[in-house]
């Protein structure tokens, strides 16, 4: 079940809301086009979600 913004894993709870969004739709692509696991998807998927965040905060 792909996760939303009001329905995501408890380790995205403290994220800023701009990161978490981000997190969620890298977790979901993960999980559902790449196959991964929930488990390794996740501090994947926030990872690369604060990544984008600080690289694209001045848009």
């Amino acid at each position: 079940m792909p996760w939303t913004s009001n329905d995501y894993p408890a380790s995205m709870k403290n994220l800023d809301p701009d990161v978490r969004e981000k997190a969620i739709e890298i977790a979901n692509a993960l999980v559902e086009e790449e196959q991964y696991e929930d488990g390794k998807a996740i501090p994947i998927a926030i990872d690369k979600a604060r990544e984008y965040v600080e690289n694209h905060k001045n848009e």
